[in-house]
């Protein structure tokens, strides 16, 4: 059973762990080596995805909004196993950048480490953790628009690693931030087009 991960840096050496072997890095291994019980860890891991420069190769962040769209419905299901379909365990991203992007979060990833601490859990236990799914739902959906408006799948990205550290680390006044940081990526898309 692997083991739980309780900060940022923990799911970087997990993910690096990966790269061990394989020239292409499937979203099943991933999920394998983070749990099957490992919603957090996969929203961190989403949001990630999205802010590195990973979030460039096409289709990527449609990809995501799938994935957290799935993930986040399962959340709110109160579901105790991640299930996704076999196409989506099958995709896979290339190994170099997987690594580059590994190491352009590895120093923030141990600063942010550094103030992640259990507060305010009536945010990050149950009840909160299906708003958060709640709230993950509008951003799954709109993915595939952010991926033309420059930045909002970034901004979103940042959102989802703020909901994620806050479920991993249980800090309550993380989440409060994630609230605000969701807010301004969904903002975001009726001033592009209007």
């Amino acid at each position: 059973m692997p083991e739980e991960i309780q900060n940022l840096s923990q799911l970087l050496q997990k993910l690096e762990s990966l790269t061990a072997s394989d020239e292409r890095i499937t979203l099943g291994r991933v999920l394998k080596a983070l749990g099957e019980r490992s919603f957090a860890p996969v929203l961190l891991l989403i949001g990630l995805i999205l802010l590195s420069p990973l979030s460039g190769i096409p289709g990527l962040p449609t990809l995501m909004g799938i994935l957290l769209l799935l993930v986040s419905i399962q959340m709110v299901m109160l579901r105790h196993h991640l299930w996704l379909p076999k196409w989506l365990l099958a995709r896979s991203i290339p190994k170099k950048p997987l690594i580059r992007s590994l190491h352009w979060f590895a120093k923030p990833a141990a600063h942010l480490d550094h103030w992640l601490r259990p507060r305010l859990g009536v945010m990050v236990y149950q009840a909160g953790s299906v708003a958060t799914a709640g709230i993950c739902i509008p951003i799954a959906l709109l993915l595939p628009v952010m991926e033309v408006i420059p930045f909002s799948a970034s901004l979103a990205g940042l959102a989802l690693i703020t909901f994620g550290l806050a479920l991993v680390a249980r800090d309550g006044a993380l989440e409060l931030i994630a609230f605000v940081l969701t807010g301004a990526a969904l903002a975001l898309i009726p001033y592009y087009f209007f």
